[in-house]
């Protein structure tokens, strides 16, 4: 019996300020930093894609992909702010959030994506983790290593 009651309260739907604080947490969080870099990014690979496109093909390209962008993201912020809100209490929401609104939060955001390209930079073509375990493995136990 407790066992149900138990999993009854796990099933049950967020507080409405649960879904609002989950979806501000969302809004203020690592994705919705990097998902307009990654859209930007994407969008000029589309244009890129077609070197056959007038000027204004090509604007009228990027505001399809600005229209589209905008819509995936609003997407994940709900799904992201629902997942929050089911996860967390309420307490450890309202926490989260003045954390990730507050004057310093909004400040590593902004530094945010410029200190991982800096840092991707640095390290370059140099991380490679399946081809770096490969080697590890090979080395280790003889198996898996590249043919002769």
């Amino acid at each position: 019996m407790i066992l149900l009651a138990a999993l009854a309260l796990l099933a049950s739907d967020p507080s409405a300020e649960a879904l609002a604080l989950g979806r501000r947490l969302a809004e203020t969080g690592t994705l919705a930093a990097l998902l307009p870099i990654k859209v930007e990014q994407e969008t000029e690979e589309l244009v890129a894609e077609h070197p056959e496109y007038n000027e204004a093909d090509k604007s009228a390209l990027r505001a399809v992909a600005a229209q589209q962008g905008s819509v995936g993201i609003d997407r994940l912020m709900d799904a992201t702010g629902r997942a929050y809100a089911n996860a967390l209490s309420l307490e450890d929401l309202r926490v989260l959030v003045a954390f990730n609104e507050s004057p310093a939060a909004k400040r590593w955001r902004q530094a945010m994506p410029g200190a991982m390209i800096a840092a991707m930079g640095e390290v370059g073509g140099e991380l490679d983790f399946k081809g770096d375990t490969r080697k590890a493995f090979c080395t280790k136990t003889g198996k898996g290593c590249p043919a002769p």
